[in-house]
């Protein structure tokens, strides 16, 4: 899945990220440009050692956004509604994150202050981070991938 995105909304990125995690064959992720905001929780949830990132990507993580107004009570409705988005969107994070790292660097305490506010990265930094797995920096030629399969 190649993945240019400012992101966009929680709910249609989270049904994407399930669809992925639904079916059986592996989704390969790559970043092209930019995965922000959803964007990059779909490019963290590709298949672990198959997500990938340009060398002058970015990926951009912070917490949801959202706004509401009208009554007091469903001012607060919606508040806790985006409070369960946020811990489920910080518990995929967790999860995913850790996976690539084969070790468990973050609590969701870390991802909560991780995500706190907008944290841009470059691929390199998200690649130390785990979101993706490899910067592709040049297509191998055909002879090259043969000769390193023998």
């Amino acid at each position: 899945m190649y993945i240019d995105s400012p992101g966009g909304s929680v709910t249609a990125g989270l049904s994407i990220y399930d669809t992925m995690t639904y079916i059986r064959s592996p989704v390969s992720t790559v970043c092209l440009g930019q995965a922000a905001s959803m964007g990059s929780l779909l490019l963290a949830g590709g298949e672990r050692g198959k997500r990938y990132a340009l060398p002058h990507s970015s990926v951009m993580i912070h917490q949801p956004l959202g706004g509401t107004q009208g009554p007091a009570s469903d001012i607060l409705i919606y508040a806790n509604q985006i409070q369960r988005t946020r811990e489920q969107v910080n518990e995929i994070y967790r999860r995913h994150l850790n996976a690539a790292l084969g070790e468990e660097r973050y609590s969701l305490r870390d991802i909560e202050e991780l995500m706190e506010r907008d944290k841009y990265l470059t691929a390199q930094e998200a690649r130390e981070m785990g979101i993706v797995d490899e910067i592709l920096t040049r297509r191998v030629k055909k002879e090259d991938a043969d000769k390193k399969k023998e």
